[in-house]
């Protein structure tokens, strides 16, 4: 949930999407003269408009994007009473070209936006586009700044606009002033975000259902403050056995584990088409020998211990904590390791997940998390989501208002994500199917799509949707519910059609392994 550059792989799609005829005009307003919208609950600080000529644009220290159009730059500051905050809403306008629609983007980790790397993309497609930066910055990885206050207490202002508040604001921001510089309102609004991003747009559904006519939740991070110690979960157990195994070892038990399941699609391609059904067991591989960096490793029943425990995700007297690691995921982002110069091998934990229990759960940034017992573990695991499920966990399942609007959205998740188990997005999935009266009620409004060997967000060897907002831009304007979304791996060469949910991708025994064509969508 921590990588930005995913968000924008997902927003250069926006090119693809046709405009809308253009509605009937009302009287623009000039780019420096933008009256300051009405907030509720904040107080606007300023203002201030600024005309771009078209040219690459981006944030320091990352990679430009190319060809950017000319556009209005509006920066709207504002804050809310009682929470010393200053909140940056930023709103792009095409200077031509706009397509009558406003889109929402979100972030990433600890990240409520991602300025231009959100908003450029989405003035490409023609959108007037909106990113807010919460009032904690754009840095996903740390929240070092603003979590706690001079105090070592919780900052609950900054947070709750972390959790959604901040992102309701900008939605209202970036209405009134797309209307005000356009002459009129936009004619349909849309939501994209992965991870984080994800996660503030089913905060939108479920908390403000007539903020968006149409949602693309990708990935969501719902269930932050249990998922969140279930990320450590790895560093917990390498801490506890006292065994560090190398990344090739990892790796030999990701191979072993593909190898064993891959044909659950019914084809050979280096590809777990749905991992809950693997049973690979990583007892099997013990005295195994496998090549790293020229030495010879033998696999050792420690190692394969630590690796089952990973699997099986976090325990404790009282049960099941959270999720484990999928099986066909990479183990490097939560169970990274480093080799000393003394030849010692030490845990490197995912940053985000060592962050959120330093800074939110125990409020000390200079905790020592290796000594992390089994039982304390547990005890973190209860605190996280006692304190932090009424902001972070996103979970209702009553979407009957955001239906009753009229609203679309669409979720997908891949089935290979090692930063976000799938489970969490399959588990409540269902829940909204018995809130909402059964699947096919459910699906009038809401449709996930499992991609199988895709990391998180795009990553890993699987293939990824190639333009989930097109989708749910035709289903909301056209009425075309979707039942597949073509997808592809990075380098375009696999193709596939992920299938609606329960509905599985399946091989018809015959065509190119590698081509949409040669799969249908049939029961699991």
């Amino acid at each position: 949930m921590h990588k930005p550059t995913h968000l924008v792989l997902t927003l250069l799609s926006l090119v693809s999407l046709t405009g809308l005829p253009a509605p009937r005009s009302g009287v623009a307003t000039a780019c420096a003269s933008v009256p300051a919208p009405a907030v509720p609950g904040a107080h606007v600080l300023s203002v201030t408009g600024v005309e771009r000529p078209a040219g690459p644009a981006g944030v320091p220290g990352r990679p430009p994007i190319p060809d950017v159009p000319a556009r209005c730059e509006v920066t709207v500051l504002l804050t809310h009473p009682g929470a010393n905050d200053r909140v940056e809403v930023q709103v792009w306008l095409p200077s031509s070209g706009w397509n009558g629609r406003f889109l929402g983007t979100g972030g990433g980790g600890f990240a409520t936006g991602f300025s231009a790397e959100g908003v450029a993309p989405a003035v490409k497609g023609g959108f007037a586009a909106a990113a807010t930066d919460g009032g904690i910055g754009i840095n996903p990885v740390s929240p070092e700044a603003w979590a706690l206050d001079a105090r070592g207490r919780v900052n609950w202002g900054l947070l709750t606009n972390f959790g959604s508040r901040s992102v309701h604001d900008m939605t209202v921001v970036g209405k009134a002033v797309t209307a005000s510089f356009y002459g009129r309102a936009a004619t349909y609004s849309y939501w994209n975000g992965c991870s984080t991003g994800g996660r503030q747009g089913l905060a939108e559904a479920q908390l403000h259902p007539e903020d968006y006519d149409g949602i693309v939740a990708s990935v969501p991070a719902i269930e932050m403050p249990r998922f969140s110690m279930a990320q450590f979960w790895p560093q917990v157990v390498m801490n506890q056995e006292r065994t560090f195994p190398t990344a090739c070892e990892f790796d030999a038990f990701t191979s072993a584990a593909v190898r064993a399941c891959d044909s659950l699609d019914g084809v050979v391609n280096g590809v777990i088409g749905d991992p809950r059904q693997c049973r690979f067991d990583p007892a099997l591989l013990v005295g195994t020998k496998i090549l790293c960096g020229g030495e010879e490793l033998t696999i050792s029943a420690a190692t394969a211990e630590v690796v089952r425990r990973i699997w099986e995700g976090p325990r404790g007297w009282s049960g099941q904590l959270g999720a484990g690691l999928v099986k066909g995921g990479s183990f490097s982002a939560l169970a990274g390791t480093v080799t000393r110069p003394d030849g010692s091998t030490v845990g490197a934990p995912l940053p985000i997940a060592e962050n959120w229990v330093k800074y939110f759960v125990r409020r000390d940034p200079g905790m020592d998390t290796t000594k992390i017992t089994y039982a304390e573990f547990e005890r973190l695991v209860w605190q996280s989501t006692a304190t932090y499920d009424h902001v972070l966990a996103n979970t209702g399942p009553d979407l009957s208002a955001f239906r009753a609007a009229g609203g679309k959205m669409i979720t997908w998740h891949g089935l290979a994500d090692s930063e976000i188990a799938p489970d969490t997005t399959i588990g409540y999935r269902d829940r909204v199917e018995r809130a909402m009266g059964g699947a096919a009620r459910a699906d009038e409004f809401h449709r996930l799509f499992l991609a199988p060997g895709t990391g998180h967000c795009g990553s890993g060897v699987g293939t990824e949707p190639v333009d989930p907002l097109a989708a749910v831009v035709a289903w909301v304007e056209r009425g075309q519910a979707p039942d597949i979304l073509p997808a592809a791996s990075r380098d375009a060469k696999v193709t596939r059609n992920l299938c609606r949910y329960p509905l599985v991708s399946t091989y018809d025994g015959h065509g190119d392994p590698d081509s949409a064509a040669s799969f249908r969508c049939a029961a699991p």
